[in-house]
């Protein structure tokens, strides 16, 4: 997809500003992630002169906005990485290792949203917001390996986790994660919706995806044939947290749950500090970038608060059996949190990568 800018017909003083700006490919662009890339892309005002939307079979030819723009999607072909300078991977974990080294050998910064590369020797498990918590500085390099953003759900506890220990030591923590359909992408969210309404009228229920019913229900383990397993999806949460924490923060104890929910993360967190927990310090504590204290009824945490923001909703109780304890209840847009680390990621290797490159 072309922009506004036309690299071809630029005059010179078009081409100056077009010096400044970056091309971009999103792979996976029909997908929730891929289309909350998009929105993040523009909501940030990334400097981007082109933007190029490729995706697979089931999405080509579809219509999607990016900025003021509506453009097609294209096939994942070789030619199409030829180029770009960033190249966010928001697809499936397949279509991630079979693309990226293609991507990455005509130039490319990869940008992997889909935890594929966890693995990879020269890979490292990213999250800007972790990074400026805990005052890491940026150390340049010209040819980046693969960033993987990490789990949003990681992310979310490791910033609660890291601000609370200004409150003082938290000797316990204990984190419940109720995991949400989109996690799954699309396929997913239909699944869910399927499962409802089959449910309703007394029909069997579709189980390809999940392997046992959802709707209307909490399971911690999915049906054997359900990739990724629930249990996969809770060791990714704690190899994040790790790799983006490392000794600043303990390890919580860790149940996901998937809930009959189609989008955002919500959590349940006890705490267990080494002295008595004052809450007003915990507030102090925990208040700052990202995270937003709710008071009312109203403004309560919850997965429809907290679609479309940036912000983790958190809310505070005291635990009436245990003068060291408090429990956090919070929720988040686990889309816009996984986008919004992918971007700052992409912004923060930008500095070290020349404008306007072309490979």
């Amino acid at each position: 997809m072309s922009s506004n800018f036309k690299p071809a017909s630029l005059s010179h003083a078009e081409g100056a500003r077009a010096a400044n700006f970056y091309r971009l490919a999103i792979v996976g662009a029909g997908t929730l992630k891929g289309k909350e890339v998009a929105d993040v892309l523009n909501d940030r005002n990334f400097p981007s002169i082109d933007v190029k939307l490729l995706d697979d079979d089931e999405a080509l030819g579809k219509l999607e906005a990016v900025g003021d723009e509506v453009t097609f999607i294209q096939n994942v072909r070789t030619e199409q990485f030829q180029n770009i300078d960033f190249t966010f991977f928001a697809a499936d974990r397949d279509s991630t290792r079979n693309n990226w080294q293609t991507a990455r050998n005509a130039g490319s910064t990869i940008i992997d949203l889909s935890s594929a590369l966890d693995d990879e020797p020269d890979a490292v498990v990213r999250s800007p917001w972790i990074e400026r918590q805990l005052g890491q500085p940026l150390i340049p390099e010209l040819q980046p390996g693969p960033a993987v953003v990490a789990h949003p759900a990681a992310v979310v506890l490791a910033l609660l986790l890291l601000r609370l220990q200004k409150a003082g030591q938290v000797e316990r923590a204990v984190a419940m994660v109720f995991e949400p359909a989109s996690e799954h992408g699309q396929k997913g969210m239909d699944e869910l919706h399927e499962q409802t309404v089959n449910l309703l009228s007394f029909q069997q229920m579709p189980k390809n995806i999940f392997g046992v019913q959802v709707a209307f229900n909490m399971v911690a383990r999915y049906g054997d044939h359900s990739v990724p397993a629930l249990a996969t999806v809770q060791s990714q949460v704690l190899k994040h947290y790790q790799r983006i924490v490392g000794d600043y923060a303990p390890v919580p104890s860790l149940l996901l749950v998937q809930a009959p929910i189609f989008h955002g993360h919500a959590f349940a967190i006890h705490l267990e500090l080494g002295q008595v927990a004052d809450l007003e310090s915990i507030s102090r504590a925990l208040a700052g970038e990202h995270v937003n204290l709710t008071h009312g009824a109203e403004e309560a945490p919850s997965n429809v608060n907290a679609a479309g923001q940036s912000d983790i909703q958190v809310s505070i109780a005291a635990d009436a059996s245990q003068p060291n304890g408090f429990w956090l209840w919070a929720a988040s847009d686990n889309l816009r949190i996984a986008a919004a680390n992918a971007v700052e990621c992409a912004e923060a290797m930008a500095a070290s990568r020349p404008r306007g490159k072309i490979q």
